[in-house]
């Protein structure tokens, strides 16, 4: 493939940004390239600035499970765009969208939104410190809530990619409270509570992973965790911003059973536009302002255009279920494939991620010993041949409804190929 505009584009742009990049993984440093420029997509296709085309398995990290501009969703965003951009003020959409969140959860008894994961997961842990009136939080290496100061301690996502053991900047008053457990090890999170008694505002996890490679809870794992919460007054925080309405569409705390005090959700809930949510149980969210003394405000929280995305996007998932039976079909054909190339693969619903490991990885140690040079090579192997992947070891593959099965089998062929 030729990439002489995208390098020419990439040149240019690190006179202005950062590594020439508005997030660190689009540098792809970690995968032994330069990054392409994408012009344009269609379905589960994007199309860089030379003309390349590519089987997209990005999906801008999870919110296109219905493949790039679904045509129900492009004509809500433009409808919703010829009314205006931005108000500043309350709209219905707002609560349309906000019923259709609290029918897919119930737990969330009431919610906000605002723009990111990262606003959406600071805000939620902020309402559980003023909820319970105390200060420490317990988190799991591995797992990236956002770049919020107090979470930046042993994260997944781009920390681990570019190798960064915490963020330059952040003062130690900012990560003292947060103390750090082992994904999956229910041993670490009982000692937490042990030397930190009635300390404890909150736990917060991905109920799975996704930001150290895709990592399933293991069983008894969540239940553990939402027992020992409710022993100790703590509140559970439940990070969905990339499962919620990808691993079912009451995420991943209807597929497991478990109902936390707390959700935060992203991605999907946005159909492809800056949107989160976050909310929970209705004597928690009424410690938010203006009811109580939490605050948290944005003045393009509940976007027209974005809630128009999110609207369409969950109207299509909820109306026909057979979407996420053919996700898990398309996607355990991506899994045999890889585990025929002799690849390592940890998948849980339509997230996936081939592991360099020589062992099963099931927490940050094991995920870390990923050998990141194969990696790297691998993901070359799959660009060269059309095949966009995460450019990066430890993130997922996301599946969309678009993907055709005869992509899907081009895919599988081409993992068969690089075995060889």
């Amino acid at each position: 493939m030729d990439h002489t505009k995208s390098e020419l584009l990439y040149s240019q742009a690190l006179e202005f940004m950062p590594g020439g990049v508005n997030s660190p993984v689009r540098a792809c440093k970690a995968v032994g390239r330069k990054p392409v420029f994408i012009e344009k997509a269609s379905g589960d296709r994007i199309f860089d600035a030379d003309g390349n085309e590519y089987i997209d398995y990005v999906c801008s990290w999870g919110p296109n499970i219905l493949g790039h501009c679904r045509p129900e969703v492009i004509s809500a965003v433009i409808k919703a765009c010829e009314k205006g951009l931005t108000f500043g003020a309350c709209h219905e959409g707002e609560i349309r969208l906000a019923e259709m969140i609290k029918k897919a959860f119930p737990s969330m008894e009431m919610l906000r939104l605002v723009n990111s994961g990262t606003e959406a997961v600071m805000s939620a842990v902020r309402a559980a410190r003023g909820f319970t009136g105390r200060d420490k939080i317990i988190k799991f290496e591995g797992c990236y809530h956002g770049h919020s100061d107090g979470l930046l301690v042993r994260a997944g996502s781009g920390l681990m990619t570019g190798s960064i053991p915490a963020s330059s900047g952040v003062p130690a008053g900012y990560t003292e409270s947060t103390l750090l457990a082992q994904y999956n090890d229910t041993g670490s999170v009982q000692r937490l509570f042990d030397e930190n008694r009635n300390e404890i505002a909150c736990v917060i996890v991905e109920p799975c992973a996704a930001n150290m490679g895709v990592v399933p809870p293991e069983k008894g794992f969540l239940e553990f965790l939402r027992k020992i919460t409710e022993d100790n007054k703590a509140v559970l925080i439940f990070d969905e911003v990339i499962t919620g309405f990808r691993l079912s569409f009451g995420g991943a705390q209807e597929l497991y059973g478990i109902k936390p005090d707390m959700t935060a959700l992203g991605k999907i809930v946005g159909g492809g536009m800056p949107l989160a949510v976050y909310g929970g149980k209705k004597e928690i969210m009424e410690c938010v302002a203006p009811l109580g003394s939490v605050y948290q405000a944005g003045t393009l929280s509940g976007n027209p255009a974005a809630v128009a995305a999110g609207t369409a996007t969950l109207e299509i998932l909820e109306k026909d279920k057979s979407i996420y039976k053919e996700l898990e079909k398309k996607s355990a054909a991506l899994e045999k494939a890889m585990v025929s190339a002799g690849l390592n693969v940890n998948r849980c619903g339509s997230l996936l991620t081939a592991f360099f490991t020589e062992e099963r990885v099931k927490d940050y140690p094991s995920a870390k010993s990923a050998d990141v040079t194969r990696y790297g090579e691998f993901y070359r192997f799959l660009l060269d041949r059309g095949i966009y992947t995460a450019p990066s070891q430890f993130e997922a593959m996301f599946v969309s409804c678009a993907h055709s099965d005869e992509d899907i089998e081009r895919t599988c062929d081409i993992i068969s190929e690089w075995a060889k």
